[in-house]
């Protein structure tokens, strides 16, 4: 049994790795495959230098993305509840319903911060009153908005 040699992806490779990945395979598939296709290099301790320095700089730019998504986090717990205006009938059943694009807009309106439509989760809305909704910010950071659903104006 040949042993395995180290390479360094150059390329995503699907059920293999992601580029900068170091990977042992095995020397035929090294030698006739990925290094001629330039999808991979062969690992040198220069060569994982600089791949450890790319992981480190990746692990930086992730926890500064996550330390801006937990400062939007206090910037939506600061600005208390939102409002929402929809049509009401009787019962103060509402018109339509409330969606989670009402909500990505109300919070572009108030801290001038787009939040992606598909990251917030908002209960079932029927009539006016007050209600959570779940904003996903980051895949770690959750903040939860509060929004009072109001008549439209003009409305009793």
């Amino acid at each position: 049994m040949a042993k395995r040699v180290q390479v360094v992806l150059n390329k995503d490779i699907s059920k293999l790795g992601k580029s900068g990945d170091l990977l042992d395979v095995a020397p035929g598939y090294a030698r006739n495959y990925l290094v001629p296709q330039g999808l991979a290099m062969r690992a040198t301790p220069g060569v994982i230098k600089q791949v450890e320095r790319r992981r480190e700089k990746e692990r930086q730019r992730l926890l500064e993305v996550k330390q801006q998504a937990e400062a939007r986090k206090t910037a939506l717990a600061t600005i208390g509840r939102l409002r929402i205006e929809k049509q009401a009938g009787e019962g103060n059943a509402i018109f339509g319903t409330v969606t989670a694009q009402d909500i990505a807009d109300i919070i572009q309106a108030n801290i001038n911060y787009e939040v992606d439509k598909r990251g917030i989760t908002v209960p079932e809305i029927s009539t006016l009153g007050v209600y959570k909704a779940e904003v996903r910010l980051h895949p770690e950071v959750i903040s939860e908005v509060e929004f009072e659903v109001m008549p439209a104006k003009g409305e009793g």
